[in-house]
């Protein structure tokens, strides 16, 4: 792989406080870092702007002796089978429940399963993680 070098100017206070983050996030040299940046800010822009497939998880807590939760979940679940590619369910105690599955497809397609997901009454929070598989 070939490489183009560049140049970049800080202020001696924003170099230093992006120096002391890179070293505490375990970066070898502030290259890294920056391209690191980089390819967020481009994986950001393409997924706001719905280019392309995205990839990432839904985790969600929820109570299953809430109303009718368990079987909302799977009614929704089984709607966007396209959008899922897994999922895992674990028994946090006797009444809360912790899902996450891996969900794959246009970005408006994942957000609106997200969003009916977390809307269901019972779920208690929901979070969605989403990338894209290049940049």
């Amino acid at each position: 792989m070939t490489v183009e070098r560049v140049g970049v100017s800080f202020e001696p206070e924003l170099l230093t406080k992006f120096d002391d983050l890179i070293e505490k996030k375990g970066y070898a040299n502030r290259s890294e870092a920056i391209r690191d940046l980089v390819r967020k800010s481009l994986i950001e822009s393409e997924i706001e702007s719905e280019k392309g497939e995205i990839i990432g998880t839904l985790t969600i807590i929820y109570d299953h002796d809430v109303g009718d939760v368990t079987n909302k979940l799977l009614h929704t679940q089984h709607h966007h089978y396209t959008e899922i590619s897994s999922t895992t369910h674990i028994h946090v105690d006797e009444q809360a429940c912790l899902e996450v599955l891996v969900v794959r497809g246009k970005a408006k397609n994942v957000r609106k399963l997200a969003d009916n997901i977390k809307a269901i009454k019972g779920v208690k929070h929901g979070e969605l993680v989403i990338t894209k598989t290049s940049v």
